[in-house]
């Protein structure tokens, strides 16, 4: 019998460590003491609709979408702690994994590691409650476009609304209003050879983007306390 569960162990770890491997993933705690917590992580590159060099790291939006999914339906899973450590990517897929977060009905933290920059933004604000570490930068600039722009009215048009997407959701989720985020997307004097604002840590707190500078005792904790008791 002793023999019997310690081969469902290591089976479940070995389980665990694919999905870590293949998707970033991992549920804690899963004795259910405190509540099935789940880890997502967001890293790397975030990848659309087309697939990225296998040189680079990428978080891939049709894996985060229907884990989210399975997430809301699970009656194990009570609460999603995000990681992040991005320097953007597709801004569809980002919005996309931004809105999902945001309409999960069980608590959800967030905790920005090394950097959240461009896209990354939106997600992390997405959750209940975000943190950054004192040396995570999160860099704030307008919507870019890859390859061939057609300079006509429609076009810039476009590019608005793209914007105004993304303002409108981080403003609507976190402590900062809109005239004040498009100021630092569109700074001059802080990145060299570009236009946009680089926040590190407490800067972040300080504009209202990210509610607490902490780390992954005070985000685990945070959630923990979210989380209803039964």
């Amino acid at each position: 019998m002793a023999e019997h569960k310690e081969d469902r162990k290591i089976e479940r770890e070995e389980h665990q460590d694919k999905r870590i491997e293949e998707t970033g993933q991992a549920t804690l705690d899963e004795s259910g003491k405190l509540g099935n917590i789940h880890l997502i992580s967001i890293i790397g590159e975030i990848e659309g609709h087309e697939n990225l060099s296998n040189n680079s790291k990428t978080t891939k939006y049709e894996h985060i979408l229907p884990s989210l999914a399975a997430i809301e339906d699970s009656k194990d899973i009570q609460g999603v702690l995000v990681l992040l450590n991005t320097m953007g990517g597709d801004v569809e897929a980002g919005l996309a994994i931004a809105e999902m977060i945001a309409s999960l009905s069980k608590p959800t933290v967030s905790l920005v590691l090394g950097g959240s920059h461009s896209i990354g933004v939106p997600i992390a604000v997405s959750t209940d409650y975000s943190y950054i570490v004192p040396t995570g930068t999160m860099v704030i600039h307008p919507v870019r476009m890859s390859g061939m722009v057609i300079g006509v009215a429609q076009t810039f048009d476009y590019f608005k609304q793209i914007q105004d997407r993304i303002t409108g959701f981080v403003c609507s989720h976190c402590n900062i209003n809109k005239d004040t985020l498009e100021s630092l997307m569109t700074e001059t004097g802080i990145l060299t050879k570009d236009v946009g604002t680089i926040l590190v840590g407490e800067e972040a707190v300080k504009y209202g983007i990210i509610d607490e500078v902490g780390g992954i005792d005070r985000a685990i904790a945070k959630l923990h306390e979210m989380i209803p008791e039964s």
